[in-house]
């Protein structure tokens, strides 16, 4: 069976098919501009998956949205599927899911945050593949979590947000910190702006300076044990381009346990570097977590 597949993030629409496998057979990149720009492009290429011509085994059944946030995922809430107070000012409150529904008709659709959409995409076929609780953590220019409990992605008022974690500072850390709305949160201080405004270069550029990433990894860790404390994860995965510093994620599973200081004793923080582990799948989660969402959506 097919389904579509939507990655809606802040530089690029990822528009694929895929199969139940989670297989990503077919797609194309469209850039984030706005609304106006982008939206035809990719209703254009879903159509053209659901076109009447096509039989049914080249159709697809279903589509799964990830959406760059913060969103609505409130279902029955009159704004449900709504992108909201995003920095991006030319798509706060632009109906996403009203948008695609009007355009496709009545094919099912699944709707969520990206990174709830990246984790279900890791607990399906990647690192927290069979756990029914777990968290995913992208650390790039800006930070966003997902989580899931009990196998569902974390909704409620809103979505997780732990991103804008208030932070306290490393001793002898006077960066004001990047965020607007937070000064001296998790993704003010450790998200790649923030790197690239406290150091002056961006951060693929700080590899050789060890100083850069002890600080980061600081950071990183302190969000990470507010958050095991507070959701008990059976795993934490990490993923974002900051994560592709090799020296970053063995400081963070140090400052982990420096942090939880034998407070917790379980077979999890036993065994840190599996409980702390990178994304398994090569930066497709986001696009095979929203097949996985197009697939609950033709179920139900």
């Amino acid at each position: 069976m097919l389904y579509g597949a939507l990655d809606a993030g802040g530089t690029k629409f990822i528009c694929a098919v895929g199969n139940e496998n989670g297989q990503v057979l077919d797609q194309v990149v469209i850039p984030t501009s706005t609304p106006d720009e982008t939206m035809p492009k990719v209703i254009e290429y879903f159509k053209a998956k659901i076109d009447p011509s096509l039989p049914d085994d080249e159709k697809i059944q279903a589509l799964g949205i990830s959406c760059f946030g913060p969103v609505d995922v409130r279902e029955g809430s009159k704004t449900y599927g709504n992108i909201l107070n995003t920095p991006k000012i030319a798509w706060r409150d632009f109906p996403m899911l009203k948008t695609l529904k009007e355009a496709l008709g009545d094919i099912p659709m699944g709707f969520d945050l990206n990174v709830n959409c990246a984790l279900l995409g890791e607990a399906t076929w990647g690192s927290a593949k069979g756990l029914l609780d777990a968290v995913y953590l992208k650390i790039g220019m800006g930070v966003g979590m997902g989580a899931i409990s009990g196998g569902k992605p974390v909704h409620g008022m809103l979505h997780p947000e732990a991103g804008h974690l208030i932070m306290s500072r490393v001793p002898g850390d006077d960066y004001k910190g990047h965020c607007p709305s937070h000064g001296a949160c998790f993704e003010g201080m450790a998200g790649g702006l923030a790197i690239e405004e406290r150091w002056g270069k961006p951060a693929k550029e700080l590899g050789d300076r060890p100083e850069v990433w002890e600080l980061e990894a600081k950071y990183i860790a302190q969000a990470i044990t507010d958050i095991l404390l507070t959701l008990s994860p059976q795993k934490i995965i990490l993923g974002g381009g900051i994560m592709n510093q090799s020296q970053l994620l063995p400081l963070v599973r140090k400052y982990v346990l420096e942090c939880v200081n034998d407070y917790i004793d379980t077979k999890e923080l036993r065994n840190i570097n599996s409980f702390i582990a990178p994304a398994a799948l090569n930066g497709n989660q986001g696009v095979m977590g929203a097949i996985q969402l197009a697939s609950i959506a033709a179920a139900e």
